[in-house]
C-alpha cells in the first residue's frame, strides 16, 4: 500500500491492492446512491488484479473511493474503473465531498499508481458522482476525453400503475402464450432472490443460455451463465449476501425442462434488466416476452419507479413502453496534455468546463422505507 498526506486540508490517499471493505461503507452513503457498487461488485467485473484508491479526511472519515483493474496490454499500463459493463460502471464518492478535495487527491502521488490513462465507463454522464470527478480533474492536470456508449432505455412505472398495467392487448398476448405451454406440459415460475441462489440455480441458468442463440456465436458474446467461467464471475458477486438480496432471477420451467430467464438488478427504486435467454426451439411461443413482463410485473408489484433495461435492441423495449431515459459516455482521464491531444484523435473529444455544464443533471430518488420489503416478498 502506498500512502501520502496532504498537508493543506489534510486528506490521506492511499492506493491498496484488491477492494478493501470501505468500499462497502461508502456505497451505503454515496452521492449517487448506487448501492449496489460493493467491493464485491467491482471484484467480481474484474479479469485482474484490482486496486482501489482511498481518499481520506484527518478524522479517518473515506470521501472518494476508485476501484480500478488493468485492461489492454499489460505493457501499456492502462487501469478502468472496474464493475460489470452492465449496469454502467461508477466512482463512489461521499455526499459531502467537494471537487478542490478531489482535485487535491487527484494531484496526489499515491495517484502514480492508476497509470497516466485511466477509463471511467460506460457510464451516466449526468451521474452527480461522474459530474464531481470530471470536475475536479478540470480543476488537475488531467484531460477528459469522451466518447458516446449508447443511450439506455427505461420504463416510467409509476406512469404504467397510473394508467392501468398491462394493456389490454399485452395481457391478452401473455395470455394466449401461457395457454400454448400449457398445452405442452406444466409451466411454472421459480423466483430466486438472496438466499435462493446456489451454484445450481446459476447452472440452470447456464443451461438455458446454452439453448439459445448465444451458444451459437463463436465467442459465447453476450453470455452470463453458460460456462464455469462466466458462472464464477456471479459466484463471487452472490457471495456478498446485501448483492445477493439484490440479485433476483425469474425462471420459466415446463414440466422439468428450463425455458427462460430474466436476470435483474433492484437498487432501490430501479430494477436494472442485467440479461435474459430462452430456448430457442420454443421462439414461437413467445417465452423470452414472458419473462420480460414477469420481471416487469414483479417490479410493478414492489412499488419500483423505474424499469432500466439499457442500451440496444430498443424493439421489444418500446413494446414495454421504454423510451429513451438518459445517454451513456465512455470517459479517458489522461494525466499528460500532450498525449490526450494524441488520444483524443482516436477517442472522442475533450469535456470542457462549459459542456459539463451543459449537461443534463439528475437528482438521487430517494428510497422509499417500505420497498425491500416489498422486493422480497414479490422476488
Amino acid at each position: 500500500m502506498y500512502e501520502s498526506r496532504i498537508a493543506a486540508d489534510q486528506l490521506t490517499v492511499t492506493a491498496t491492492e484488491g477492494f478493501p471493505p470501505e468500499i462497502d461503507a461508502l456505497a451505503d452513503r454515496s452521492l449517487s446512491r448506487h448501492g449496489f457498487l460493493r467491493a464485491a461488485w467491482y471484484q467480481g467485473g474484474a479479469d485482474r488484479p484490482g486496486r482501489t484508491l482511498l481518499v481520506r479526511r484527518s478524522g479517518g472519515e473515506i470521501i472518494a473511493a476508485l476501484p480500478t483493474v488493468g485492461f489492454g496490454p499489460v505493457i501499456g499500463r492502462l487501469r478502468k474503473i472496474s464493475g460489470s459493463y452492465w449496469p454502467f460502471r461508477a466512482p463512489l464518492i461521499a455526499p459531502d465531498c467537494n471537487p478542490f478535495e478531489l482535485a487535491q487527491a487527484l494531484e496526489d502521488s499515491a495517484v502514480q499508481n492508476l497509470g497516466a490513462v485511466w477509463r471511467l465507463g460506460p457510464t451516466r454522464i449526468d451521474d452527480p458522482a461522474v459530474r464531481l470527478l470530471i470536475e475536479a480533474a478540470q480543476l488537475t492536470s488531467w484531460t477528459v476525453l469522451a466518447r458516446p456508449a449508447g443511450t439506455s432505455w427505461t420504463v416510467d412505472l409509476n406512469a404504467a400503475r397510473a394508467n392501468g398495467y398491462p394493456r389490454p392487448s399485452v395481457a391478452k398476448k401473455l395470455r394466449a402464450a401461457w395457454r400454448k405451454l400449457e398445452a405442452l406440459g406444466q409451466p411454472r415460475w421459480v423466483d430466486v432472490r438472496g438466499a435462493d441462489w446456489s451454484d445450481g440455480v446459476l447452472e440452470t441458468m447456464g443451461a438455458i443460455e446454452a439453448q439459445s442463440w448465444i451458444a451459437r456465436t463463436t465467442d459465447g458474446s453476450g453470455a452470463k451463465f453458460l460456462t464455469a467461467d462466466h458462472r464464477s464471475v456471479w459466484q463471487h458477486v452472490l457471495g456478498d449476501p446485501v448483492l445477493a438480496e439484490k440479485l433476483c432471477a425469474m425462471l420459466l420451467m415446463l414440466d422439468d425442462r428450463p425455458i427462460a430467464f430474466s436476470f435483474d438488478l433492484d437498487d432501490g427504486p430501479v430494477r436494472y434488466g442485467i440479461a435474459g435467454s430462452y430456448a430457442e426451439d420454443m421462439k414461437r411461443l413467445n417465452i423470452g416476452k414472458l419473462a420480460n413482463y414477469r420481471a416487469l410485473d414483479i417490479a410493478i408489484a414492489a412499488g419500483q419507479s423505474v424499469l432500466d433495461l439499457g442500451a440496444g435492441d430498443t424493439g421489444y423495449k418500446e413494446e414495454m413502453g421504454a423510451v429513451a431515459g438518459y445517454e451513456l459516455e465512455d470517459f479517458l482521464f489522461v494525466r499528460h496534455r500532450p498525449a490526450a491531444l494524441v488520444m483524443a484523435r482516436v477517442w472522442g473529444a475533450e469535456v470542457t468546463p462549459e459542456r459539463l455544464i451543459e449537461l443534463p443533471e439528475r437528482l438521487p430518488a430517494p428510497l422509499p422505507a417500505t420497498l425491500p420489503e416489498r422486493l422480497h416478498a414479490h422476488g
